[in-house]
């Protein structure tokens, strides 16, 4: 049996995890600003007894902590970076941030349903003009804080395997930031009630419609439901190491038919190291004069694979 493991840089470092110090900062920045406009928020729904308002507050203040965990995650990763305890870095420290922002999303979702039935069957005098004030200025907090988390969310990395058999895969968000990801759809969910409250308090002052302001809270109830949930399947895939369905693999199934001595595969293992980086363990059966180096040098073309594991075991011809 010949077997051979090392990153495919040559070193044994395992930090296949870069960092984004950027995202770090404008978490930071983001979570502060969304601490002072939940007070904000809070407060005047309380005041002017505005469902939407308040609902949206408290909205906000579950972003506020989702915040604050995204930024402690990205210190956290960045201060373990070096400990040996982390075999393959720290990457997946912030994968569990944004799992559990994403939960928190759903007990919002919940508390924002559950309040605004209540209101709507129970309803109540609402101060219009000053809760749309205020619900404006949460808006524009919410827009700011948005174009601070922006970072990859606009687009997709896909990657351009040069090589001699143009492998053109592209793989879909495996470049984001899962962590920012977490933040920003907070941030999002917190603009999409915002804009809720705005216009049911609008229909209110103007139609006289109160019903309409418990209703948006439930509307944004579902929106942020619908967020959590794609959060969900999103970062428990990277923590289950549910990756053997990604386009990778069948990369790698294509390299070992096109290697020069004939190998089956008896074992393949991939999981996530990284944004958009993967550790590899590949058992083949072969008859010939298969090498491990041959076959870890071929699978190199595919730069995401940042740690390959081959084995090689002979059989009878």
């Amino acid at each position: 049996m010949q077997h051979a493991a090392h990153p495919q840089d040559g070193r044994h470092d395992h930090q296949f995890h870069e960092g984004n110090p950027l995202a770090e900062r404008n978490t930071l920045r983001a979570a502060l600003l969304t601490v002072v406009m939940m007070v904000v928020e809070i407060a005047g729904g309380w005041i002017f007894n505005s469902m939407a308002l308040l609902a949206d507050g408290w909205h906000m203040s579950s972003h506020a902590l989702a915040l604050g965990l995204a930024f402690f995650a990205y210190v956290a990763a960045r201060r373990f970076k070096g400990d040996a305890r982390f075999a393959f870095g720290t990457f997946k420290i912030e994968i569990l941030a944004s799992y559990t922002s994403a939960i928190l999303l759903l007990g919002v979702a919940a508390l924002m349903m559950f309040e605004s039935v209540a209101r709507l069957l129970s309803p109540s005098p609402i101060h219009y003009q000053q809760a749309i004030a205020i619900a404006i200025v949460g808006l524009l907090v919410n827009l700011a804080c948005a174009w601070l988390l922006r970072g990859e969310q606009h687009h997709h990395h896909g990657h351009d395997h040069h090589h001699d058999h143009h492998h053109g895969h592209e793989h879909h968000d495996h470049g984001h930031d899962l962590n920012l990801r977490a933040a920003y759809l907070h941030v999002l969910a917190d603009a999409a009630t915002s804009v809720a409250a705005i216009i049911a308090l609008i229909g209110g002052l103007i139609w006289g419609a109160a019903w309409l302001d418990p209703l948006m809270g439930m509307v944004g109830a579902v929106l942020v439901a619908v967020w959590s949930v794609g959060l969900l399947k999103q970062s428990g895939r990277v923590l289950l190491d549910a990756e053997m369905n990604d386009p990778v693999v069948e990369e790698i199934r294509e390299v070992v038919a096109e290697l020069p001595y004939p190998a089956r595969i008896t074992d393949l293992h991939l999981w996530r190291v990284g944004k958009s980086r993967y550790a590899c363990i590949l058992s083949l059966a072969s008859s010939d004069g298969l090498t491990p180096e041959l076959v870890r040098q071929r699978l190199q073309v595919h730069e995401e694979l940042a740690h390959i594991t081959v084995e090689i075991n002979p059989v009878p011809a």
